[in-house]
């Protein structure tokens, strides 16, 4: 544990945030001040700004009188996260490929080694984070201060629900996380190229391989959304 309460707040935050990524801290669950401020010592002032910046960035709920707890995955935040998401990535990735340096390629790059050394030797957890740095990275390169909050807050959903399709259960599913990784070499490319048009189709394809297994356990049934368009109805 850091020995310096600013260290330990630092800590305390990129470890709830990574329990809340990859639902060892589930959907909705409380979250306890007192408990957790034992857990990372801290007392109870330092751990409420913790848990207030994490709720700033969409990892928290905060509720009056209640306190903290995991952001809901809720039927309606799902049919928002099916009809978001490619209109959203297609849009981070057509901007990176416009504004990108060659200091964030590199680190792009670097995120690429990182996936790829989590589906060699990762758990599904490992995947999905080294999964989720690497889109995070593509949103800095877009550099929109107008799609960043909700990049990010799309972030966090898509890293939760990922964790089934890192878990691969069949040859079916373990190809197309081997075809994920290829499709991220495609999106370097395309950005290095100054690629916006290739990038945006990249994007696309990248959501649709991973958007029917994902949806298939995560979904109601009765709720499925064409890509990218409109329910009809979100009552």
């Amino acid at each position: 544990m850091p020995t310096t309460p600013k260290d330990r707040k630092s800590a305390a935050y990129d470890m709830l945030a990574r329990s809340i990524l990859t639902q060892a801290r589930g959907p909705g669950a409380d979250l306890d001040e007192q408990r957790l401020s034992r857990e990372f010592d801290l007392s109870r002032t330092p751990m409420r700004e913790v848990l207030r910046d994490l709720a700033g960035a969409g990892y928290v709920e905060l509720r009056e009188n209640k306190g903290a707890r995991v952001s809901e995955m809720s039927q309606g935040s799902l049919r928002d996260f099916f009809v978001a998401a490619p209109m959203v990535y297609g849009a981070i990735l057509q901007l990176a490929a416009h504004n990108r340096t060659d200091a964030q390629i590199v680190e792009l790059q670097h995120a690429q080694d990182a996936f790829k050394a989590a589906l060699a030797t990762g758990s599904a957890a490992d995947r999905a984070l080294a999964n989720n740095h690497f889109h995070a990275v593509t949103g800095e390169m877009a550099d929109n201060i107008y799609l960043r909050p909700s990049f990010h807050r799309l972030l966090i959903d898509h890293a939760r629900i990922s964790m089934t399709f890192y878990r691969p259960q069949d040859g079916e599913m373990t190809d197309k996380v081997s075809a994920a990784s290829t499709q991220h070499d495609a999106i370097i490319a395309a950005i290095i190229a100054h690629d916006a048009d290739t990038a945006a189709q990249l994007a696309a394809d990248h959501w649709r391989l991973s958007r029917d297994q994902i949806q298939s356990f995560v979904m109601p049934s009765g709720l499925d959304v064409p890509l990218g368009e409109l329910p009809r109805s979100i009552a």
